[in-house]
């Protein structure tokens, strides 16, 4: 080994070797109970509890988080639902070494994503990972080797992908309903308050603040950098553009059908509070793509955090009449569509509620355009007279696709597998780069680099505080 991995917190220096064997050789039957370990549970891995709980053969046999206040709660809930409490872990290094534990589940801050995962994938346990799968580009590649080199099951989280109606919309969209498709919008308005002004204060009881900063740098504990507010810290999150934005970004590339872009543009800023806000509130970025032949594609990301507009009917509650979910997906092209109480009747465009979140996507086509709302439900408009053309609505199991391909070993059936998630994940941080440094970034996909611009790429190779770093896969 030239570089001692992650686990060597727990003072038994565990080899990756020694870990795969130890921990990766079980195979699980049909019928045998997948052990479920979630790591991060204040919020969406609150979230993660409950949908795992749901899945049959599935026992959460273990929970980890730094805050002990919040973890304790969340054993007395998993106490309530009438199963056995689970384990109980501040420090996700001694979790890993737990043989009771099948599969991981991530649901921390961004910048513990990547490593927990790829300590995960070393000590033998499979993965679902939330979004962003990383905290910048490199991670995110040495997390891809980690899963093909210990030949783990990884789920990202980015849940359309288990969605039937997005299913559908994607089939529409790349099978021809709309033309030949030139350019997507990922749309990201999403409500945001002020975070306001928070002073230093002492870390609060129960809270182990070092290891919750992990490999970001040590700083003052503020209310601001901790619960949910560290989304707007470069040093722990990536802003809007990697918290709710990635879903969309990941949704456009789907129905684009492209890979890595070939050149991207971001610009914005941090507008109407003046807070400890870092990450911009309002950006606009541009991605080009380029297949083999020459052909090009465009796409589209905008973010902002306050009043707006609806475009294509997102956000004002037409689509929860999209008809029936996954049996009877496709609407006839004939059926009217309904508008909301309060809508603009003479269009897509109108304001029913300025407070309401406007969160999708649009494509458009020679032929017409399709929307999505949110991940969940779409609508299309059809030639040149914008007829109302299929629309449909789904609900899918993210986490029981996840749990299936862990029992059977398919890989190949997992719905957002880990290589898809780190092109996604780039296109983010690609947009990132390219609004803080202020310029456009050339990209090559062979390389996966930006051409001639170190700047950028030290950007998007990130930095490590030791002992927290994520060791090199490749």
């Amino acid at each position: 080994m030239d570089r001692r991995v992650f686990l060597k917190g727990t003072g038994k220096a565990v080899t990756l070797g020694a870990a795969t064997l130890a921990l990766g050789g079980k195979v699980l039957g049909a019928n045998d109970r997948v052990r479920i370990a979630v790591c991060g549970v204040r919020g969406r891995g609150h979230d993660h509890i409950r949908g795992f709980h749901k899945v049959p053969g599935v026992e959460i046999v273990a929970l980890c988080d730094v805050d002990e206040n919040v973890l304790n709660r969340r054993l007395a809930e998993v106490e309530a639902l009438g199963v056995s409490r689970p384990k109980a872990f501040v420090d996700i290094r001694k979790l890993l070494e737990d043989k009771d534990v099948d599969a991981v589940s991530i649901a921390t801050p961004n910048h513990w994503h990547s490593l927990i995962a790829i300590s995960a994938c070393q000590a033998g346990k499979d993965v679902y990972v939330e979004k962003p799968a990383s905290h910048n580009w490199w991670e995110g590649r040495q997390l891809v080797e980690a899963v093909r080199k210990y030949n783990r099951i990884c789920q990202h989280g980015s849940q359309a992908r288990s969605n039937p109606g997005m299913i559908e919309a994607i089939r529409h969209v790349r099978g021809g309903l709309i033309g030949d498709v030139y350019l997507a919008r990922a749309l990201c308005y999403k409500w945001r308050a002020s975070i306001g002004h928070a002073t230093p204060e002492p870390v609060p009881a129960g809270v182990h603040y070092d290891l919750w900063t992990g490999p970001a740098p040590l700083k003052p504990f503020t209310r601001n950098r901790f619960h949910y507010n560290w989304h707007w810290i470069w040093d722990t999150g990536n802003g809007e553009v990697g918290n709710q934005a990635i879903h969309e970004i990941d949704i456009a590339r789907w129905g684009l059908g492209v890979n890595f872009p070939v050149q991207v543009l971001a610009g914005g800023g941090r507008f109407l509070f003046d807070d400890d806000q870092e990450t911009p509130n309002v950006v606009s970025a541009t991605f080009c793509f380029e297949d083999s032949s020459g052909k090009r594609k465009m796409m589209e990301l905008e973010v902002r955090p306050w009043i707006t507009n609806h475009e294509a009917e997102i956000g004002t509650g037409a689509y929860k009449s999209s008809g029936p979910p996954p049996a009877g997906l496709a609407t006839p092209p004939s059926t009217p569509r309904p508008q909301p109480a309060g809508a603009n009747q003479s269009g897509p465009v109108g304001p029913v509620d300025a407070k309401t979140n406007t969160i999708g996507n649009i494509f458009y086509g020679s032929d017409g355009y399709l929307a999505i709302d949110t991940y969940d439900a779409y609508k299309s408009w059809l030639g040149n007279q914008a007829r109302p053309g299929p629309s449909g609505k789904g609900d899918g199991d993210h986490f029981a696709n996840f749990v299936d391909c862990v029992r059977s070993r398919r890989a190949e059936n997992i719905h957002s597998p880990i290589e898809e998630a780190h092109i996604s994940c780039t296109l983010l941080h690609l947009a990132n780069v390219s609004y803080r440094l202020g310029r456009t970034l050339n990209y090559d996909p062979s390389s996966q680099q930006v051409v001639g611009d170190d700047e950028a790429n030290r950007m998007l190779r990130g930095s490590y505080r030791a002992p927290y770093v994520v060791p090199e896969a490749v």
